[in-house]
């Protein structure tokens, strides 16, 4: 089966970049597509789709979840992800033939259980996208990042200090391993923030896209 979920045309008429968002576990597309008019603002020539992940939400069966997650064992995690992945990947590649771009014209974004995917798959591509931006989330299986990535896009992490739903802590082990594998990682902290997007972390997530489309993203970005 083939992934869809709801999708805003490049501003400009003219597609050049494609940005991918992933939901998180019990929304579905329309969620993270409301954010394509904030960003179209400053990336005209960007499409943009957010597909509903492949199974019906266990704990919503209004939404939809990339995996089934009873807690957050990592083996779970791990297994939920890897089966998973495949869809995305396919989805990508898909809606990359469409449009006629290259892999390098695409940017990863990813919201909680979204971000784990986003990260799993973006960084295993065989042409890295151009970056992947992942608020509040979490990386699956840092201990095979190394072996396994075939690539090195730029990342950025966001998330707030009071989420109870992923702690701030597992984007902090994120950053920490991602760098570790030799990433060019930023990341932000959002000072009162639940589990969700707050007007910076829109702002950041934004501009950080559009530079790297535009090639402002060098492999030697500092992190912070």
């Amino acid at each position: 089966m083939m992934l869809s979920g709801p999708s805003v045309a490049a501003k400009s008429g003219d597609t050049r970049q494609l940005v991918i968002l992933c939901h998180g576990y019990g929304s579905d597309g329309n969620d993270l597509i409301s954010l394509a008019p904030y960003w179209q603002q400053i990336m005209p020539d960007a499409a943009f789709i957010a597909p509903n992940a492949p199974a019906p939400c266990d704990g919503n069966p209004m939404g939809y979840q990339w995996f089934p997650i009873t807690r957050l064992d990592p083996s779970e995690i791990a297994r939920g992800v890897e089966s998973a992945a495949p869809q995305l990947d396919r989805f990508i590649d898909e809606q990359l033939r469409l449009r006629g771009l290259d892999g390098s014209q695409l940017a990863l974004v990813g919201f909680s259980q979204g971000t784990m995917m986003a990260l799993h798959v973006g960084l295993r591509r065989a042409v890295s996208p151009a970056c992947i931006v992942g608020y509040s989330g979490a990386l699956a299986m840092p201990e095979r990042l190394k072996d396994e990535m075939r690539g090195s896009p730029p990342v950025l992490m966001i998330h707030g200090d009071a989420d109870d739903m992923l702690p701030v802590s597992r984007m902090h082990s994120a950053v920490q391993a991602l760098g570790e594998a030799g990433l060019a990682v930023r990341w932000h902290v959002s000072p009162g923030l639940g589990h969700g997007i707050d007007q910076t972390g829109l702002e950041l997530g934004g501009r950080f896209i559009a530079d790297a489309f535009a090639g402002r993203l060098g492999a030697s970005m500092a992190a912070g």
